[in-house]
């Protein structure tokens, strides 16, 4: 029972479970779908091109309607629904933002390509990158399938590395200048504090936290800041349907003594991705958890 219940409360201090589907990793590599970008004139000249990977739900789903809602121009990926990445398009739109919707599959480097033509094809330009996909196939160490294994870091972390590439590319072209471009990646407290039945989700998760802090040093010269957010147990339709027990069980562990909103993580986000204020941040995690991981 102990096991259970670490996993019941693990997933939703992981980000991926919470709020990204499990993303299939047979998606064809070039397979695409993407809404009419006639509201580009509802947006400022100078609205930012914001791709958000794992967008068409939950958090990332949040955090695109964030973005959308201080009017910039969001790219949501999705993987698997293409019925609900629409509807976050259309949700942008209606917020005054603009969007399209493509879909990629996150572990497959040639469809993380494909993806970013898209995207300059449609809007010429991407200047903000949050990496949000990923999947969790909690185990215990000694019972975990290769596959757990490499499925979670594929998509968690090797994702992370295939967009950042992309991105930085695109970046390297611009002008140099302050702002050339923002990278935001999702992290987990989980991948801070570790979590039993979850060591290929917190390998992940770690990973992505030095892997941010490494491209902050790369980066800099072609003026591309680079940050991380961690977020802890976060309110949704899932953790609603939870037992009064295991709810208790939860919050019991957050000093703040509630569970986190979307929109808390999404507005830390917008703030990295679009507020001038963040422009001399770089290298950093800014966990969104309640003050559950002080310390860590």
């Amino acid at each position: 029972m102990k096991f259970v219940s670490a996993l019941i409360l693990g997933a939703f201090a992981s980000t991926a479970s919470a709020f990204a589907p499990a993303t299939p990793l047979n998606v064809a590599p070039t397979t695409r779908h993407y809404s009419s970008a006639s509201q580009l004139q509802m947006v400022a000249d100078d609205a930012k091109v914001c791709l958000v990977t794992g967008a068409s739900r939950g958090l990332g789903a949040s955090i695109a309607l964030e973005l959308g809602k201080a009017g910039q121009k969001v790219v949501v990926n999705y993987a698997g629904s293409e019925d609900k990445a629409n509807e976050v398009v259309e949700a942008i739109k209606a917020a005054g933002g603009d969007a399209i919707a493509i879909q990629a599959n996150c572990s497959d480097q040639d469809s993380i390509k494909a993806m970013f033509k898209t995207v300059i094809d449609e809007y010429g330009s991407c200047d903000v990158l949050v990496n949000n996909a990923g999947i969790t196939a909690d185990g215990l160490l000694m019972r975990m399938k290769p596959k757990q294994w490499q499925d979670v870091i594929d998509i968690n972390l090797t994702c992370v590395f295939y967009t950042t590439q992309e991105f930085f590319k695109l970046a390297s072209k611009k002008k140099l200048k302050e702002g050339a471009g923002r990278i935001i990646n999702i992290s987990s407290v989980v991948g801070q504090m570790g979590n039993e039945g979850q060591a290929n989700y917190a390998a992940a998760k770690g990973g992505v936290i030095g892997l941010t802090m490494s491209n902050a040093r790369e980066f800099p010269s072609r003026g591309v800041t680079v940050n991380c957010v961690c977020p802890g147990y976060i309110q949704t339709d899932m953790t609603d349907s939870l037992p009064d027990a295991v709810k208790d069980a939860v919050i019991s562990k957050i000093p703040l003594k509630r569970m986190g909103k979307p929109e808390e993580v999404g507005g830390m986000v917008k703030f990295l991705a679009i507020d001038p204020a963040a422009a001399y941040i770089t290298g950093h995690c800014f966990n969104v958890d309640g003050g559950m991981a002080i310390g860590a």
